[in-house]
């Protein structure tokens, strides 16, 4: 009843039945290249995550901490990892 109800005040379709559709798409420009800034800043976080990997595993060493250090540094390289591969894959 209440879709009903809606059809009264929605816009009347277009006599011409294919106005909506997509007949033809054409792609004139190549995909941009890679970005020589966003590969320099990919590095530089994956060093910077290097750093927190080691200082995380040295400090749940030297202070006896009662997890492992995986439980830190394994979802901090797996999302690295997916960023990175979402960069140098995507099309």
């Amino acid at each position: 009843m209440l879709s009903s109800f809606i059809h009264l005040f929605s816009p009347r379709p277009s006599p011409d039945g294919r106005r909506g559709f997509v007949e033809e798409v054409r792609v004139d420009s190549l995909a941009p290249a890679r970005s020589r800034r966003v590969e320099r800043m990919l590095l530089a976080c994956w060093i910077l995550i290097a750093a927190k990997c080691w200082l995380v595993v040295w400090l749940v060493d030297k202070y006896h901490m009662k997890f492992d250090a995986l439980w830190v540094t394994a979802p901090t390289v797996l999302f690295a990892l997916l960023c990175t591969a979402v960069y140098y894959f995507h099309e």
